[in-house]
This record gives structure tokens, sequence and C-alpha cells, in this order.
């Protein structure tokens, strides 16, 4: 697959102009009832409003990953819980 680096706004125009047998469907999984058992759903808890203090470099690193930067630090403390939650023996005391 090829990776492009304009935004995707530049492409939507050329996008909204395909007709549906021009895609190329071949990448994208089968959405039935093999795919379905396959994933894992996951519910939050729940959302919690805190203040937070991050590093700049860290913060600034998050931020330029673009929209959306808020949710991207939470999964990565919530990978890091997990990890922790299987394997407690990684906690340190």
């Amino acid at each position: 697959m090829t990776v492009s680096k304009k935004p995707i706004k530049s492409n939507l125009k050329k996008l909204d102009a395909l007709m549906d047998d021009e895609i190329n469907y071949d990448e994208i999984p089968q959405f039935d009832e093999a795919f379905l058992k396959s994933v894992e759903m996951k519910f939050s808890p729940g959302k919690k409003q805190i203040a937070l203090r991050l590093d700049t470099d860290i913060l600034e690193w998050m931020q330029a990953q673009g929209k959306g930067y808020q949710s991207r630090i939470n999964a990565v403390l919530r990978a890091y819980y997990e990890a922790h939650q299987k394997n407690p023996h990684l906690s340190q005391k």
C-alpha cells in the first residue's frame, strides 16, 4: 500500500468522482461472521476530565500527530494499563 503525505482534503474531489466499480476493495476485510468473531469489542468505562502535567517534548510530539492527540494519549495509557493488568510483574512497587 502506498502512503501519501498529502492531506486527505487534496484527494476528496478525486475520490468523490470515482464510480463504485472503480474502487479497489482488495485490502478491505470482508464484514462477515468470521470477521465479527475475530474482533474484540471494548467499551470505555467513561471519561473524567483532569488536569495533567506532561513533559513539553512529549506533549508537542503528541500534538504534532494531529487532531485527536488527547485520545492517543489515553490509548497509550490504556495499553500500558492493560499490559500491567495481564502481567502484574511489570508493575514497579
